[in-house]
């Protein structure tokens, strides 16, 4: 038995980019960033860093991505890594790693304009505090949607005051 299953919790680097395949399909590509941190044993003093990791997403959570994601997000992301080798432009063979991911959920607040949602099955509430009521249950769409043949451009996410109500899935 093996398993591929990668969980990230980080801020995007930039602002998603999504292109659609000639079968109609989103795909949506970012990179966000970990950080761990440590207090050096030799010196005392706190020590961090940084990995990068590039996101892929597809179908309908890439369209999700690209409306409601911006530099800076912070996410919640399941999924697996995939490996690609390619020459570079100096003729060396490489490999490059990628998270596809299958599960995406905002972690930002209301105000800042994000709103948690989980690969295709529907809005899912941030974590809340112990004083705060508890959330609704999720909403599970019906169906997957219709192909897009000739997509339009996507419009700019409009600020959101009651995200329930504005959240077309």
């Amino acid at each position: 038995m093996s398993l591929n299953k990668v969980i990230l919790i980080g801020r995007l680097g930039r602002d998603p980019e999504t292109r659609y395949m000639p079968n109609g399909e989103a795909v949506c590509n970012f990179s966000i960033a970990t950080s761990e941190s440590w207090n050096d044993r030799n010196t005392g003093q706190k020590v961090e860093r940084t990995e990068w990791h590039n996101i892929t997403l597809y179908r309908r959570l890439a369209e999700i991505a690209g409306q409601y994601l911006r530099k800076g997000s912070q996410i919640y992301l399941e999924g697996k890594i995939q490996s690609r080798k390619y020459v570079g432009k100096d003729g060396v063979e490489r490999t490059a790693y990628e998270i596809i991911g299958s599960e995406m959920k905002m972690l930002d607040s209301r105000n800042s304009g994000t709103a948690p949602f989980d690969g295709g099955n529907g809005y899912a509430p941030a974590p809340q505090s112990d004083h705060q009521k508890p959330a609704a249950e999720p909403y599970a769409p019906q169906a997957e949607p219709p192909q897009r043949r000739n997509p339009a451009p996507a419009a700019p996410a409009a600020p959101m005051e009651d995200i329930e109500d504005d959240i077309p899935f």
